[in-house]
């Protein structure tokens, strides 16, 4: 075995945090994140986390690969309802709940894929998250994302034709690979190496277990006690309070 072959296989990944926009517990965990535990943020990989729409879930296929789903059932839907309502009354977040007439989940989570590679990610995330959670917008229409493109300094048809792209779909199979590969079945899902956190209340856990095993790594960085920094550049299985699709 070559030297670079052993270096690649001891090579680990980052830390990783899925997140989904349609998702009020990936929402709740991504404002955790910033107001909370900045180290963290600045530190993990972002992953999005979405379902897959019918050419999606054929390319997947094709790949050899498979989306968990879970359907949801009225009681549980009734309980996150009120349960989302009470987490971020704690936090002290008012939000309203958005309508999804036909959602089509590329159409944000691949203009994420766009926004990123134009290094300009964490401030989509920032305007989907706004848009979806305090003024209650349908992020799978094509103009919202759009609208996102002047403060992004992008293209508006770019962003918003996101999921007709063919290396951006390429991109979404990728990364609904990965999803697989980690075991991600709901989210917000932390995972760090073989170590793996689900939901919005295993966050504190992870960022703890994160911070013991990187704290040289994050010399320079504020604590997570200190102000917030900016972040850097489906459904499923929602059996608990603290995560969901």
């Amino acid at each position: 075995m070559s030297a670079a072959v052993r270096a690649g296989r001891r090579r680990r990944r980052p830390p990783r945090f899925y997140f989904s926009l349609r998702s009020p517990y990936s929402w709740l965990a991504y404002r955790d994140l910033l107001d909370r535990y900045p180290r963290t943020a600045a530190a993990v990989e972002w992953v999005p986390f979405f379902e897959p729409d019918e050419l999606s879930r054929k390319l997947l296929a094709e790949a050899g690969g498979a989306f968990p789903y879970t359907p949801m059932s009225p009681e549980k839907h009734r309980y996150i309802l009120q349960d989302v309502r009470r987490l971020a009354g704690e936090r002290g977040l008012e939000f309203t709940w958005p309508v999804d007439r036909e959602p089509v989940w590329e159409v944000p989570h691949l203009g994420y894929l766009a926004a990123a590679r134009h290094g300009v990610g964490a401030p989509y995330i920032a305007l989907a998250a706004r848009a979806r959670w305090e003024l209650g917008l349908d992020i799978c229409d094509r103009t919202v994302i759009a609208g996102f493109a002047a403060e992004l300094g992008l293209d508006a048809e770019e962003l918003a034709t996101a999921s007709d792209d063919s290396e951006l779909r390429a991109e979404g199979v990728r990364v609904l690979l990965e999803i697989q590969r980690d075991g991600v079945f709901g989210v917000p899902f932390f995972v760090d190496h073989f170590d793996k956190y689900w939901g919005v209340d295993r966050l504190p856990a992870f960022a703890a277990a994160l911070a013991a095993k990187t704290a040289a790594d994050l010399t320079g960085i504020p604590d997570d006690s200190g102000d917030p920094l900016p972040v850097p550049a489906a459904s499923v299985d929602d059996g608990h309070a603290g995560g969901c699709g």
